[in-house]
């Protein structure tokens, strides 16, 4: 027992005086705090006033049974381990405890050194229970949701939107750089959703070609096409009941835009080359980590299917926004590529966290995860070092640079001031004119304005 660590208490009842002084007497030359009881009754009576650790009781005793105590003491105090003690090493006699909740038994006549063990044993298993209940609560605390960690301000609201739209079928719009995990946010949404039981699809629209995208979608008729030798259900047929996920939308050709509008507008489908409609129900959530607005502005995206799509709009922060998160998520994935690899890496490393913390993570949570995965590879010891990590993880200095304009040398006048701290913050939300007009508490077109005044092209 390490200095500051209280003694493991532990209950002893026996109706026989001479045993229970025995094992008092055993127990506490071997550091044990020993309570000592002749009766059930009384000790189930004593167990609200005392932190006890484990319980050791006789089977066979006068007025309450061994067997009964352990059911009470399991009742009362789930977490609370009992051993019994018992003349009758028989596997019935066992199998009784063990179905009274015992979490062990010792035969008598009681080894002194073997019943300590057990208690040892037992009471780790106690602390061991106490502490996984304890981050069980942690864990709640952060209000995670599956593969969503995290307990910044930040994510606190993704998550209060999550829990608003869930209930309902209304048209998403899910915002933010590659790697923040918005077909996690997406997929969430679906489960929790009334939805839940139904299929959830999902499409990258960058990832099907321009041909092929349409016939996706809403299906095709036998003879639609050269290839097109059956009909073919489309991803709204597919999704019915459930939800569609549109990856990528910002990707999907003008020409197939209005098509798409008429589908979430009429909740109908025409597969092509087909002469009849087709009656779908799904909830739609689509996903882009382009600025629609500028794309609305340049006539690259339809205005009344962005309008349309753009219902309730969640925006994902970037990784480098959610402070703390990135441990957080580190040791959560940690865990996981654990398992997978069959490693026993418990933790990071004092050096390894300053690092992860440190670095911008560009690539969001996706490059997170691929960082904790080599690592996890290629660590030797139950701590992830930072020799583990990637090259530009452990070669970065210093914290990414603030955008206060303090390290500006020389006497500038406001307009300067104002133009360099804007385009600071244009840069570190890379280039997204959406989010750098509310991180500067701009209108959007009060800053589309501001860098037309100063030659700031579109790149």
């Amino acid at each position: 027992m390490s200095a500051g660590e209280r003694p493991t208490k532990v209950f002893v009842v026996d109706d026989e005086k001479e045993m229970t002084e025995l094992v008092q007497l055993g127990l506490k030359k071997r550091g044990f705090n020993v309570v000592t009881f002749s009766n059930g009754v009384d000790a189930v009576a004593a167990l609200p006033e005392h932190d006890v650790d484990v319980v050791v009781t006789d089977l066979n005793m006068k007025g309450m049974t061994g067997l009964e105590l352990c059911q009470q003491v399991v009742a009362a105090r789930a977490e609370l381990p009992v051993i019994v003690l018992t003349a009758f090493g028989s596997f019935e006699t066992a199998v009784g405890a063990i179905r009274a909740g015992a979490y062990d038994f010792v035969t008598k006549p009681v080894e002194i050194e073997a019943l300590a063990i057990a208690i040892r044993r037992a009471a780790e298993r106690r602390q061991l229970r106490g502490e996984v209940k304890r981050l069980r609560e942690v864990v709640a605390s952060t209000r995670g949701r599956g593969d969503l960690v995290g307990a910044s301000p930040a994510m606190q609201q993704v998550y209060t939107l999550i829990d608003q739209v869930s209930s309902t079928d209304a048209t998403v719009l899910i915002t933010g750089e590659s790697g923040t995990g918005k077909e996690v946010v997406a997929r969430s949404i679906h489960n929790h959703s009334r939805r839940k039981d139904g299929p959830f699809v999902a499409i990258n629209c960058a990832a099907v070609p321009e041909a092929l995208l349409e016939s996706e979608l809403f299906g095709h008729a036998k003879g639609a096409f050269t290839d097109a030798k059956q009909s073919r259900q489309g991803l709204f047929q597919q999704a019915a009941g459930g939800t569609l996920f549109l990856d990528e939308i910002g990707e999907m050709a003008l020409a197939l835009q209005p098509k798409l509008l008429r589908a979430i507008q009429e909740r109908k489908v025409r597969p092509v080359g087909a002469e009849t409609e087709i009656t779908t129900d799904v909830r739609l959530i689509a996903a882009t980590n382009r600025d629609l607005e500028d794309m609305v502005e340049d006539k690259r995206f339809r205005e009344d299917l962005y309008y349309r799509i753009n219902v309730i709009h969640i925006p994902l922060p970037p990784l480098r926004a959610r402070g703390g998160d990135v441990l957080l998520l580190a040791n959560h994935l940690l865990r996981q590529y654990a398992v997978v690899f069959d490693k026993k890496v418990m933790s990071l490393s004092q050096a390894a966290a300053e690092k992860l913390v440190t670095y911008d993570w560009p690539g969001n949570v996706r490059e997170l995860g691929n960082c904790l995965e080599r690592a996890v590879a290629l660590a030797h010891f139950e701590e992830i070092q930072v020799e583990d990590l990637p090259d530009k993880v452990r070669q970065q200095k210093s914290p990414r640079p603030s955008l206060s304009g303090n390290d500006v040398p020389e006497l500038l006048t406001l307009e300067e001031v104002e133009r360099r701290h804007v385009l600071r913050v244009l840069e570190a939300c890379h280039g997204n004119r959406t989010d750098a007009a509310k991180v500067l508490g701009l209108d959007r077109k009060t800053l589309y304005r501001k860098l037309l005044r100063w030659g700031v092209s579109d790149e």
